[in-house]
């Protein structure tokens, strides 16, 4: 089987991303610093890439971001709920602070990563996300042989795939960025997922382009 080339991508920025506020399966939208990204991503893409098939985690945020890159290359999104972010139950609509000051003792086992550790109020935890997502990935990467796709999803789904690329386990410190609309590159084999680039942002000059025109 011939390897599958894949562009995953953490979709544009909300105001949640920058009140700090866990999103989870919350439905927020892009600011318009993320749909300003998102647009910039995808003349990028437009550019450079030739892309076989684009996928999106349902939630706005994701969809949103990759419907600007099928537009600019004239393709169509499909959607796989798949690529959601981890459910953060009770954690989600919450600061950083907040989940500190109101909820500490699930705040120790959602800082220290606790592998089962389920988060209140029927959140995922991250044996429950790791086995969703890879399975997601794998299903999709399988179905496109030989093909180059994109996956627009959420900050915790990149974090598992770089994780499984290079062979880190779940508590493994984070030593590598998520940031908003970067192109990361992976190739998928039956083997398994590896790196081949992460965190492309080169689009996003234009975008501090564009906020200092403003």
């Amino acid at each position: 089987m011939e390897p599958t080339r894949i562009l995953a991508i953490r979709h544009g920025e909300t105001a949640w991303n920058v009140d700090t506020r866990l999103q989870g399966h919350l439905d927020i939208p892009l600011n318009e610093v993320g749909l300003r990204q998102a647009h910039h991503l995808a003349q990028a893409l437009a550019q450079r890439e030739t892309i076989d098939a684009i996928y999106a985690s349902d939630l706005s945020r994701a969809h949103s971001t990759a419907q600007a890159i099928a537009q600019a290359m004239g393709q169509k999104v499909a959607v796989h709920a798949g690529l959601r972010e981890r459910h953060f139950g009770a954690f989600q609509g919450r600061t950083y602070a907040q989940i500190e000051t109101e909820l500490p003792e699930h705040a120790w086992h959602w800082r220290k990563r606790t592998p089962d550790w389920t988060p209140p109020g029927g959140g995922e935890s991250l044996n429950v996300l790791r086995e969703r997502v890879i399975q997601t990935v794998e299903a999709l990467a399988a179905a496109h042989a030989g093909q180059h796709i994109v996956m627009v999803a959420h900050g915790g789904v990149l974090d598992i795939l770089y994780r499984a690329a290079a062979r880190l386990d779940l508590q493994a410190p984070r030593t590598w960025a998520l940031t908003n609309t970067a192109v990361n590159r992976l190739l998928w084999t039956p083997q398994g997922l590896s790196l081949v680039g992460w965190g492309d942002t080169s689009h996003l000059d234009a975008v501090a382009k564009d906020e200092s025109s403003l």
